[in-house]
């Protein structure tokens, strides 16, 4: 019985039509319109209680569309950074789903199954083999814009299409290979230090990954590799969700460590969450 309801719950999503949902969806997440936006920003937050006090606006009419609310930016200091060149900061809010090793070139998902770095990151994860990850799954309610761990340069970013499954535990535990099937975006950071990864991946109803910088425009439809050459100091954004999703950052196997880190860890951006290393 365990495992039923997982695997019922992926076959659903198997049988829905994905990308037209998310789009649809997508469409009413962008209304300006107040007798569209203020119900969808009102039952939002009834669902999933939002602390606005940390946010730049407080108040719900603040906001010009239900993905400007869930995109919404915080307060000056809300986040406080490590203030040190040398630590590794945790690029998104979330919770810890997975972290650990990258051995042989492969990831833990969960229960024990792996997925590959080479399915996930494609060229853009050479480099990366025997570092560390952490895996950060964002929660609706969660803060969803997405920031530079450490001070550098964005030198390449690589949009994958994909399917668009549900990322969350129990999807998680269900489909195999998940971040390496839906759709993603992959950035690469290269800083005084050594190189960074960062992979943004999609999620149903979650289609749509946002850049402040000029990057693809999702939903991807072709592979597509650009090298933007955006110089990023620590903490700057990288991207946004418009809804929850996950964000895995890869470390190189030398000269930077992370931190030990459970699963289910409540993590924040900025927070240290790792070292880069004197050599």
């Amino acid at each position: 019985m365990g495992n039923t309801l997982p695997r019922a719950f992926a076959a659903l999503q198997r049988l829905l039509p994905q990308h037209g949902l998310t789009r649809l969806v997508g469409r009413l997440a962008e209304a300006t319109a107040p007798w569209i936006k203020t119900p969808l920003i009102r039952a939002f937050d009834w669902s999933y209680p939002v602390d606005l006090a940390e946010a730049a606006r407080p108040r719900i009419d603040d906001y010009r569309s239900f993905n400007d609310f869930f995109t919404r930016e915080l307060k000056a200091g809300a986040r406080p950074l490590p203030g040190d060149a040398k630590v590794i900061a945790c690029p998104a809010d979330g919770r810890v789903s997975q972290s650990g090793r990258i051995e042989s070139g492969q990831m833990l998902q969960a229960k024990g199954w792996r997925y590959s770095l080479a399915g996930l990151a494609h060229e853009l994860g050479d480099g990366f083999d025997g570092g560390s990850f952490a895996t950060i799954y964002l929660a609706p309610p969660d803060y969803h814009r997405v920031h530079a761990p450490s001070a550098g340069t964005l030198i390449a970013a690589k949009a994958i299409p994909g399917a668009l499954f549900a990322v969350n535990a129990t999807t998680e535990g269900a489909v195999q290979g998940l971040f390496c099937r839906n759709e993603r975006l992959v950035c690469r950071l290269r800083t005084a230090f050594g190189d960074l990864l960062l992979v943004l991946v999609g999620a149903l109803i979650v289609g749509s990954i946002a850049t402040p910088w000029n990057g693809p425009r999702s939903p991807y439809r072709t592979l597509e590799t650009v090298q933007p050459k955006t110089p990023l100091t620590q903490g700057d954004e990288i991207g946004r969700f418009l809804l929850g999703s996950t964000v895995i950052l890869c470390t190189p196997p030398d000269g930077c460590q992370l931190h030990a880190l459970q699963a289910g860890q409540r993590v924040q951006m900025g927070q240290p969450l790792g070292r880069w290393l004197d050599l």
